[in-house]
């Protein structure tokens, strides 16, 4: 599967920000449910006042439960979770 590009270029700027050190973890309240977010943020500058670009939140609990990964097998596919 493709990474669209605005995912590739907000990825490079996650890095850049990493890179620099101007990267930051704020708890922010989600605008739906209103339960608090973890959220990753680029910081920069704008006639003196900081400026925090959310990029994505931390997953609460197991991210492995969270997700599904890409099925190397099915470039168009990802990997089902197995019934227990």
């Amino acid at each position: 599967m493709a990474i669209p590009d605005y995912a590739r270029r907000n990825f490079d700027t996650l890095l850049r920000a990493a890179s620099d050190g101007n990267l930051a973890l704020i708890e922010c309240l989600d605008a739906v449910t209103r339960e608090p977010r973890y959220v990753l943020c680029a910081v920069g500058r704008s006639h003196g006042d900081y400026v925090f670009t959310p990029f994505g939140h931390l997953a609460n609990g197991n991210p492995y439960e969270a997700y599904l990964p890409p099925d190397s097998d099915d470039p168009t596919g990802f990997l089902a979770r197995s019934a227990t």
